[in-house]
């Protein structure tokens, strides 16, 4: 797995252009599995913090004890119907680690944590893409992973 600089290293443009969709709204909505198996869907916020990729937790929500149980998760940036001017939607998917340290958690969820305990996850990355739309006719998904690097897949 990767961390997010590890991403963006290794594909810097596409890495970017991730960024550029998760950066541009504020909330995001991130897949978790239930105790038993069954997909869960939660609202969240990032924070890309020192080459790393985080989620922050209210204390005890149902996300952070997916999250605590089975660490997979896929990530997507906010979307809206598109248009001649969609900039495409970000993808990120891998497996969430628990930062435990009181102090980094205060660091990086900052006022968040300001009211009492929270959780913070660094993601690490099995897969990243943006899909976007080219000459309002082709569904363009440009997808990286660790083992297989970028590759552009279009679609009619």
């Amino acid at each position: 797995m990767a961390s997010w600089s590890d991403f963006e290293t290794a594909a810097p443009e596409l890495a970017a252009r991730v960024k550029g969709r998760f950066d541009a709204h504020k909330h995001k909505t991130l897949a978790t599995l239930r105790r038993d198996g069954a997909p869960r869907i939660s609202g969240t916020e990032t924070d890309f913090r020192d080459g790393e990729l985080f989620i922050g937790s209210m204390w005890q929500a149902v996300k952070a004890k997916d999250l605590q149980r089975d660490g997979r998760f896929a990530l997507h940036s906010a979307t809206f119907d598109p248009d001649d001017d969609w900039p495409g939607e970000a993808k990120v998917a891998g497996v969430a680690h628990e930062i435990v340290d009181e102090a980094r958690v205060q660091e990086v969820n900052g006022e968040a944590a300001a009211n009492g305990p929270s959780h913070l996850f660094r993601l690490e990355l099995t897969e990243a893409s943006v899909v976007s739309v080219e000459d309002q006719k082709y569904l363009v998904v440009d997808v990286w992973t660790e083992a297989g690097g970028v590759r552009r897949i279009r679609r009619t």
